[in-house]
């Protein structure tokens, strides 16, 4: 059965304060904005009056202690200012991270919510518990009712079901991963039940309820996938998360998940599937996540220099020891870690005690099962001689034998790129050595 019609208008203005209606039923927090370009205009011309605090530069002052570390000052005064359907946003999406999330998160920017575990405890479980996996939002949490909830499919497909801006400035570390098990169904079969693509269907479009502001604009979020991503499968509609459904701030009640893509391919609160010929036009797609050659800064930038990213590179992280943690230690180091690739799966994994010139093999036993396109955690005792200052670093081999120096570089240098996506150099901590083997420092330590 077709979806009715909403039966108020798409947006009206109350007095001098802006009004944009919810457009469904048990669905707050939506707008829909593709569909009604005089709305995104009156919005921006909205946008426009207001002088909001100016995006940094670069972050060159060490960042602050506090958790959260960002508040995100900016996207709140973008919400409060779309008038009383979108201020609240903030708030209530605050309060699903403290219902759904881990008392002790690390939480990089408050709104939109950007949070992950702590890193000692991710690497721990093969499985990310559902309130420890990560979260990179671009907008507030949406509450949908599931008994109200619908999407549509539409575009290039022979029958329509029922017929018949800037960079979010969040300082992301390394527990910005996670693992989980998803359940759902594969996005191929539901362009079959809906009649097959008509000819030159060849990208597939996700639109998620939240709202999403960019340059004084203002859109529903939404990207695209190559239509043979769709064909083999590895594209899934999800509704539970670790046999579970999904948690609100992870796209409740239906999202969904591109295997081995870059996390922003995959679309939470999706209301809406588009089959297209050519990648979609939106920001997301078009203007963020984009990877640029070394050559390409801030003074010659455009963005037709760069290109989407969408398979993750290969990439892998120490979690423990902690960057800048002093160790007592008999001779050995213990490190634990992840490797991952969005390709297949880490083969092998190898770390080095010096900076990156002898690397060592972590054993095959030390390392979780192989699943494609999953993670592997892994750990090794590092053997330790020296004192002091010493720095640790991990690169990793997927099966297609992609690693350093081919996709994963030994000094951040060798693949920096405006934007710094995809900057998957060697991960690399500095400790402090206090080895007690050495009888000088046991008498010291004793002391």
């Amino acid at each position: 059965m077709a979806p009715a019609e909403p039966n108020h208008k798409p947006f009206q203005i109350q007095g001098e304060e802006p009004y944009f209606a919810e457009e469904r039923e048990g669905w707050k927090g939506y707008v829909e904005w593709e569909n009604y370009p005089e709305k995104k205009k009156q919005a921006q011309q909205i946008l426009s009056k207001y002088d909001f605090p100016v995006p940094p530069e670069f972050q060159f002052e060490p960042l602050p202690k506090t958790n959260p570390i960002l508040e995100g000052i900016r996207w709140k005064y973008y919400h409060y200012a779309m008038g009383p359907t979108l201020k609240d946003l903030p708030d209530i999406s605050w309060k699903y991270v403290q219902k759904e999330k881990s008392p002790d998160m690390i939480h990089v920017l408050q709104f939109p919510y950007n949070g992950e575990p702590p890193r000692d405890r991710l690497v721990k479980t093969k499985i990310t518990p559902n309130e420890d996996f990560f979260v990179r939002n671009h907008g507030g949490v949406p509450e949908i009712d599931a008994d109200k909830f619908f999407f549509e499919v539409e575009g290039l497909i022979h029958e329509y079901p029922g017929d018949g801006d800037e960079l979010i400035n969040a300082p992301w570390a390394e527990g910005a991963i996670g693992n989980a098990r998803w359940t759902g169904v594969s996005l191929k079969k539901v362009i079959k039940y809906c009649g097959g693509l008509k000819d030159g269907g060849k990208h597939v479009e996700f639109f998620g309820a939240d709202t999403y502001f960019k340059k004084g604009s203002i859109y529903n979020y939404a990207v695209s996938v190559p239509y043979r991503k769709v064909k083999i499968h590895e594209v899934m509609l999800a509704w539970d998360m670790n046999g579970k459904p999904l948690p609100r701030i992870h796209g409740y009640p239906l999202r969904v998940v591109v295997f081995g893509f870059i996390g922003a391919r995959s679309c939470k609160w999706l209301y809406k599937i588009n089959v297209i010929g050519q990648p979609s036009l939106a920001p997301v797609q078009m203007k963020e996540y984009i990877y640029y050659t070394p050559q390409i800064g801030k003074h010659n930038n455009t963005y037709s220099n760069g290109f989407s990213i969408q398979t993750m590179p290969v990439s892998s992280a120490i979690m423990t020891p902690l960057n800048h943690d002093p160790i007592i230690h008999d001779g050995r180091i213990k490190l634990t870690g992840w490797a991952f690739s969005g390709s297949g799966w880490p083969e092998r994994v190898e770390v080095g005690g010096d900076g990156g010139s002898i690397w060592y093999e972590v054993p095959f036993e030390k390392m979780s099962k192989k699943v494609y396109y999953a993670w592997r955690v892994w750990e090794y005792e590092m053997p330790v001689d020296a004192e002091g200052w010493l720095e640790f670093c991990v690169r990793t081999w997927d099966n297609a034998l992609n690693a350093s120096p081919l996709t994963q570089p030994t000094y951040v240098r060798s693949a920096w790129n405006w934007d710094l996506h995809v900057t998957s150099s060697a991960h690399r901590i500095k400790v402090y050595s206090i080895n007690r083997t050495k009888p000088a420092t046991t008498k010291r330590l004793k002391q």
